[in-house]
């Protein structure tokens, strides 16, 4: 099978990494694109998969609108080479309106509620959707349910194993605590009307984790001088091993707080809409705490970091209940495999019950 993918994000690299070489051996053939936002090229050449380059348009979301014609050109040029016999990506504008245009079948996952634009843009065109259980939005007939997280796809313990080398690499002595911050831009188009956290909350937030040990800030955007030396010093392919070691995550990233709760971390996660994987993460298993953008939330937000941290049983508790969730969910790597292998029977099998999926796909992607 040959199968093209376009990458739009550094996490969309996480989400198929694995998903790619396991096919590879398999036999089949790969076309990547990949625009590149941030660390995502950075990344591909990390995990040595061959990759060939979209253009990265402008920020604003006006222009990114205008560009999509341009992107779909690229991907359709791309794919009449290439001869894809279908397309797979994360949120896939171009990868859909080409299947569309190409009559070729478009693969898409999604686990963004709130990505509206997005939305419009490739729900039209898109042959099969697939999205976590939890997810709140229902896309009708094309749209199908897996019982897992994206984040699962490279954090679960068949494929990731934290290295404990990190510890020294950061010069954290053997028991000693530490949190790890995440701010980022907030220019996707899912952002807007956004803020994230203030300037001086985040000022405030870094001096009172520093009580409890050291602090690591993971940034997309620029930090104010008093931050700065805090920035996480090591490569963005370092971060989850960092996360897993970590008594704290505190910041603006959905993805990351999700990370958290595969690999045993307690999070806590501000944003005024929020996602449904972290509302459930957080309902069903106490491993993520949600919180709004506003100053009341924020210094809520700080009270329980500080509860987390002074509790010296967080950090094992996190870890059961992360252990937990992964015997509740199934491995999204190994699901994919099935799902593409399979396809388009695949497709009958998910529409039945959502219990199918442990009495009978679990089960063989195991076995495989």
């Amino acid at each position: 099978m040959r199968i093209l993918i376009d990458i739009g994000h550094p996490a969309h690299v996480h989400y198929f990494k694995n998903f790619i070489k396991i096919m590879e051996s398999k036999g089949h053939k790969f076309l990547i694109v990949a625009k590149n936002r941030n660390v995502t090229h950075d990344l591909l050449a990390k995990y040595e998969i061959d990759f060939v380059k979209r253009k990265d348009f402008p920020k604003n979301i006006i222009f990114k609108l205008l560009s999509i014609p341009f992107a779909d050109f690229l991907i359709v040029k791309y794919a009449l080479k290439f001869k894809p016999d279908l397309f797979l990506g994360f949120s896939g504008t171009h990868i859909s309106h080409a299947g569309w245009l190409l009559r070729i079948p478009s693969i898409i996952f999604d686990d963004t509620d709130n990505a509206n634009i997005a939305h419009l843009s490739y729900v039209p065109f898109a042959s099969v959707i697939l999205t976590p259980m939890c997810f709140s939005k229902n896309f009708g007939k094309k749209h199908l349910y897996f019982n897992s997280y994206m984040e699962v796809s490279y954090l679960h313990p068949a494929y990731f194993i934290p290295k404990k080398s990190i510890l020294s690499e950061l010069g954290i002595a053997e028991n000693e605590m530490y949190s790890i911050v995440r701010f980022v831009k907030w220019h996707a188009s899912h952002d807007m009307g956004h803020s994230g956290l203030s300037l001086g909350f985040k000022i405030l937030l870094v001096e009172s984790l520093l009580k409890f040990g050291k602090v690591f800030i993971s940034s997309e955007s620029e930090l104010p001088k008093e931050l700065e030396q805090y920035r996480y010093p090591l490569g963005p392919e370092t971060l989850h091993s960092a996360m897993a070691y970590a008594n704290l995550l505190y910041g603006e990233s959905a993805t990351m707080a999700s990370e958290c709760s595969i690999i045993g971390t307690p999070s806590i996660y501000h944003d005024n809409e929020g996602r449904s994987y972290t509302r459930e993460q957080e309902a069903n298993y106490g491993l993520v705490h949600n919180y709004l953008e506003s100053v009341d939330e924020e210094l809520a937000g700080l009270e329980d970091a500080i509860r987390i941290l002074k509790d010296p049983n967080s950090k094992a508790k996190s870890k059961e209940l992360s252990h937990q969730l992964l015997n509740e969910k199934i491995d999204t790597t190994a699901f994919m495999v099935w799902f593409i292998e399979n396809y388009p029977n695949s497709i009958s099998i998910l529409r039945k019950d959502p219990e199918y999926q442990n009495r009978f796909i679990k089960p063989i992607i195991k076995r495989n």
